[in-house]
């Protein structure tokens, strides 16, 4: 049995920045990771400030490399597989029959993106289709694009786009754009398509639709549903949030959740996620990780 002040379940750029700022305030740091990076399937990332377009791979290696020269962090390669409060704090149980205690957690589980159940376009997730023009747009050069729906959400995809290149809106079937949403459209220059795509081929992102026209496009943007691969927020019970995109662990401004002693961060506690806004989430949970622990019996 190993007593840690925080265990961070997580170790992608959320996690490891939250585990960051509590190494730095000389607490006592576990960190379990699997090494499934969200964004595992981008060759590189964008707009995150000084690491512009280098593979995420190599950002997320040299912050774990930099996490582990303070000697109060231990990292640990295994999955969660079980949490549970106790009297005293908190029990976890990985895969591999591990049990660790800690006095706080911080859930930077992340989540998985469910696609749309058209073929060519999981093939193409992260090279050729995305879901953020902030993330990828710039390097499609203004060449022609396209909006994939999924509902009612796709609509703000669809006007955002065209500042990236021309745009081209598929409704798949998905929903039916209104009178003042068509005017929206319209004044935005996006081209909408009603003839459902029945596959995505091509080296980029063809859109093949069901009356035999190709429409050849540089990248397809897509909402997806955001699903948690891991149960461990419903073990603790910790209340979620329902958006468009699907439920997140629902926080407060400190990233704390409904449960005492327990923070969330990253893409599991926040429906429109990038490397960036990540990091932020993660260093507010780590701050605020150590606050709890400092200010603990003090009634400030």
């Amino acid at each position: 049995m190993s007593q840690f002040d925080v265990a961070v379940i997580g170790g992608s750029y959320a996690g490891m920045t939250a585990a960051l700022q509590l190494a730095r305030g000389r607490r006592k740091v576990l960190v379990v990771d699997a090494g499934q990076r969200r964004n595992r399937f981008a060759t590189h990332a964008y707009g995150i400030l000084g690491q512009d377009g280098r593979p995420p791979a190599e950002i997320a290696a040299d912050g774990r490399a930099q996490l582990l020269r303070y000697p109060n962090v231990t990292c640990v390669e295994a999955t969660v597989e079980s949490i549970e409060k106790t009297a005293d704090d908190f029990q976890l149980q990985t895969q591999q029959g591990e049990v660790y205690h800690a006095s706080r957690v911080i859930l930077a589980t992340g989540v998985s993106d469910e696609l749309p159940n058209i073929p060519g376009l999981r093939e193409r997730w992260g090279r050729a289709v995305f879901h953020c023009p902030y993330c990828h747009g710039y390097e499609l050069d203004e060449a022609p694009l396209g909006v994939l729906a999924v509902g009612e959400i796709s609509m703000h995809q669809a006007l955002i786009l065209p500042d990236w290149g021309p745009t081209t809106f598929f409704i798949n079937g998905a929903f039916e754009p209104s009178a003042d949403q068509l005017r929206q459209l319209v004044q935005r220059n996006v081209t909408v398509e009603r003839t459902p795509v029945e596959k995505i081929t091509g080296g980029r992102a063809a859109a093949n639709l069901q009356d035999g026209r190709i429409i050849e496009l540089s990248g397809l943007f897509v909402a997806t549903q955001l699903r948690h691969p891991h149960p461990l927020a419903d073990q603790l019970g910790c209340a979620f949030e329902e958006t468009p995109m699907g439920a997140v662990i629902q926080t407060d401004a400190m990233q704390a959740t409904s449960i005492a002693g327990v923070f969330a961060c990253g893409d599991s506690a926040r429906a429109a996620g990038n490397v960036t806004f990540a990091m932020a989430d993660g260093a507010m949970a780590g701050v605020a990780a150590h606050r709890s622990l400092m200010f603990e019996g003090l009634n400030i």
